[in-house]
């Protein structure tokens, strides 16, 4: 049975979901991905693609839980701009396989210096130095936040 939520616990939790949306907006800022033009869902695709190698497409959409017809117009758009390229599959010349090219590599790279390098300046105004072991604190429960998985009823698993 749910117990009641106290007001302050439904404030934190709301509080909570809109600080870390409004951060990871500013990141995406800050990191340059709204001046590349392309949609964060083809950058995740891109990431995806350089994290776990040469993939096939409905491979990809299985893992991004999309639609290979999505997919599909992730990757036309994706190698249009020269980042990604399609090769035979060596194993079964009847499916194509996705890689990154030196010029997605190099976008997702410039992309994340840009994040971390804003994210330690804003750390570094924003957090005095006595915060920094609270600052830690925070990241290591927003991470056991973050990997809780719940039932319906509200139960951890």
């Amino acid at each position: 049975m749910d117990k009641p939520r106290s007001h302050n616990e439904a404030s934190d939790a709301v509080r909570l979901a809109m600080a870390v949306f409004r951060l990871r907006s500013r990141i995406r800022i800050e990191a340059g991905l709204r001046s590349t033009g392309i949609p964060i869902s083809q950058l995740a695709v891109l990431g995806r693609i350089i994290d776990e190698g040469p993939t096939t497409a409905a491979a990809l959409a299985a893992s991004e839980h999309v639609t290979q017809q999505a997919i599909a117009q992730s990757l036309a758009t994706l190698k249009q701009r020269g980042l990604v390229q399609k090769q035979a599959d060596p194993s079964d010349g009847r499916k194509s396989l996705v890689t990154a090219t030196a010029a997605g590599r190099k976008l997702r790279e410039s992309l994340t210096v840009s994040r971390e390098e804003w994210l330690t300046r804003a750390i570094d105004a924003a957090v005095k130095p006595e915060e920094r072991p609270l600052l830690q604190e925070v990241i290591e429960l927003l991470e056991r936040i973050a990997d809780v998985e719940l039932h319906h009823g509200g139960e951890i698993r």
